[in-house]
């Protein structure tokens, strides 16, 4: 009882201080992190659309395994990131973005926190596992390397953290290929290695535009312990290693292959324009701008290229 009412006064301090008012809702989709979820349902899509198109099977007459596959991966997904709440509620106060998650200002408890991720995760994985072992395998293999290997063990530990944490963030699209085609194919992997190497640069941005909010939260990001000079130049090297991939991904047709080697050119020669910038903040906030519009156009064009 002292805990919640503690947790009582905490949310009524912090609506007093400036934090924008909130419903049950908007609590409820912070807990979850909604944007997360749909961002990710694009490239789950993606990897089912394609195993359905590469092996000649026709969506419309596998619409169960279609819903059982959003559905559980949204699940699971959701469950993990109320779970990295749950484990990170001890810095989140310290930090300008995460300090009106509603397991900072009290307004969900802790133990419904915890059971909500649990049950999504339980329930998650249920329906994936009725798609294909294969599916459901993976897809636990995600939450582990997310809530275990990342929340909470290298995020508050090792530079690498963005590393290890780029794991979890590159299975969807392989939930979704395995939910039609446990035998993953070349395909399959080319997207899982597209999301892995996305990662990287994309939250480098992130974590040089918020770095002293990391450092106030004691978290060992990359800009953190090794600056931006160092930052900048471990950006590059993973823009550098989207290159070649595009052309492992012929199946999808020339003109895919030649739209992604566009996007990962332009990918690169805004990094190097980051050399002659004096503004490393406003470098980086471009560079987090356009790897969001990346990954939506690819992950997008490879449906269209394959429809038409």
């Amino acid at each position: 009882m002292r805990g919640g009412e503690k947790l009582s006064r905490a949310a009524t301090t912090m609506g007093k201080t400036g934090l924008p008012e909130t419903t049950a809702i908007k609590d409820f989709m912070a807990l979850i992190k909604i944007g997360i979820v749909n961002s990710n349902i694009i490239t789950i899509f993606t990897g089912m659309w394609l195993a359905f198109v590469l092996n000649g099977l026709h969506f419309l007459q596998h619409l169960d395994i279609m819903f059982y596959t959003l559905l559980g991966s949204s699940l699971i997904i959701a469950g993990s990131a109320a779970l990295n709440n749950y484990i990170d509620r001890d810095i989140d106060p310290l930090m300008e973005r995460t300090k009106g998650r509603p397991t900072v200002t009290g307004r969900i408890s802790y133990p419904k926190v915890l059971a909500t991720g649990l049950l999504f995760i339980i329930i998650g994985a249920g329906l994936l596992f009725l798609t294909t072992a294969a599916a459901g395998i993976i897809g636990l293999i995600g939450v582990f390397s997310y809530v275990v290997l990342y929340s909470m063990w290298s995020k508050r530990k090792h530079v690498s953290n963005t590393i290890v944490g780029s794991i979890s963030g590159a299975v969807p699209p392989l939930i979704g290929w395995a939910a039609v085609d446990p035998d993953l194919s070349r395909m399959a992997w080319m997207l899982f290695l597209i999301m892995f190497i996305w990662q990287p640069p994309h939250f480098y941005a992130l974590a040089m535009k918020r770095c002293e909010e990391y450092r106030a939260a004691s978290i060992p990001m990359l800009p953190v312990v090794k600056g931006f000079a160092t930052t900048k130049r471990h950006m590059m090297i993973w823009v550098m290693a989207l290159l070649p991939l595009p052309f492992f991904m012929t199946a999808l047709g020339t003109p895919f292959v030649v739209l992604a080697t566009i996007l990962n050119v332009g990918w690169l020669a805004l990094g190097f324009s980051g050399y002659r910038m004096k503004d490393d903040l406003k470098w980086a906030k471009w560079m987090f701008v356009y790897s969001l519009q990346y990954l939506t156009i690819m992950f997008v064009a490879m449906v269209i290229f394959t429809v038409v």
